[in-house]
């Protein structure tokens, strides 16, 4: 049974999913399938009442003692605090259509984790919202807890469509001044921007008070350049093309990049922000318990 849960955390079998929704649903069960714990259980609950046993309970929760001295089984029930509010914001400019052979675009890999984040906070009973931004922010949901809410950020994940000119920075200072209340913010980008710029606006979400992870989700193929001899590169923001020999510059440009990368994680880190790189070939319990490592130490 772990092995076929632990399957829908592959990218390349969760994109033949049908929809969203299910998405997330398996995405998350793989995900707990994998854990020697429920991430459900444990997060600062309070005791409310005891109730009488119901057929299905749980028995972890029920009272012994209790039960020792009444004729009838009771069991521990709990609500859950909604301690935690999240914003999950997914960068849907153009850059992030790019798909190499053989693998989900970045903006499939970005909506998929998105709508699984979501789906499991909204289970813990935690506050969550959807941002979706190129240049300028172009939906916004406000972070809620309602159990319905998961409905309207799946469907916007669903139907959005990646276009735009990348403005990571100018769309991550406008989404700051507008969450007005303390709370985690999740980043899903490939932060293809001017890197100056970007740092500042993370720095932006520090100084409003949020924690604050950035997930950088790459394609392969942007991290090792391995096109093979001849390629035709297609800028997806403008149209323009241009026809080149990928394996003369293969090592300068992934130096490159992986300078880019290894700066960005470094002056997040510096700021108390959480990085993980990702590429859109990985399992996504990677970026899954990224945000529940940060959920447990807040």
């Amino acid at each position: 049974m772990e092995n076929n849960s632990r399957t829908y955390l592959q990218p390349s079998t969760v994109a033949q999913l049908a929809n969203i929704e299910l998405k997330a649903r398996l995405i998350v069960e793989g995900f707990i399938t994998g854990l020697h714990r429920s991430p459900y259980h444990g997060f600062s609950v309070e005791f409310a009442e005891h109730r009488q046993y119901q057929p299905g309970d749980d028995l972890r929760y029920m009272d012994w003692k209790l039960v020792g001295r009444a004729d009838r089984y009771y069991v521990k029930q709990f609500e859950e605090e909604t301690n935690l509010r999240a914003m999950i914001a997914v960068d849907a400019s153009a850059s992030m259509k790019f798909a190499s052979a053989g693998n989900i675009s970045k903006f499939q890999y970005a909506s998929y984790l998105a709508a699984a984040l979501a789906y499991l906070m909204i289970k813990q009973q935690d506050a969550v919202g959807l941002t979706l931004y190129d240049n300028e922010i172009r939906s916004y949901l406000p972070s809620r807890s309602k159990r319905s809410y998961i409905q309207e950020i799946l469907k916007t994940l669903e139907y959005a469509v990646p276009s735009g000119k990348t403005g990571t920075a100018v769309a991550l200072n406008l989404l700051a001044e507008r969450i007005s209340r303390r709370g985690l913010v999740i980043i899903l980008s490939d932060f293809f921007d001017e890197q100056e710029s970007i740092i500042t606006a993370l720095k932006h979400f520090r100084h409003k008070g949020h924690e604050v992870i950035v997930m950088q989700i790459l394609d392969p193929r942007e991290r090792d350049f391995d096109f093979g001899w001849d390629a035709t590169f297609k800028d997806l923001e403008t149209g323009e093309e241009m026809v080149t020999q990928p394996y003369q510059i293969r090592k300068s440009y992934a130096d490159a990049m992986k300078n880019y990368c290894d700066t960005l994680k470094r002056e997040c880190l510096q700021r108390g922000i959480e990085y993980v790189l990702l590429d859109v070939s990985q399992p996504f319990d990677t970026a899954l318990r990224e945000y529940l490592g940060k959920r447990t130490r807040m």
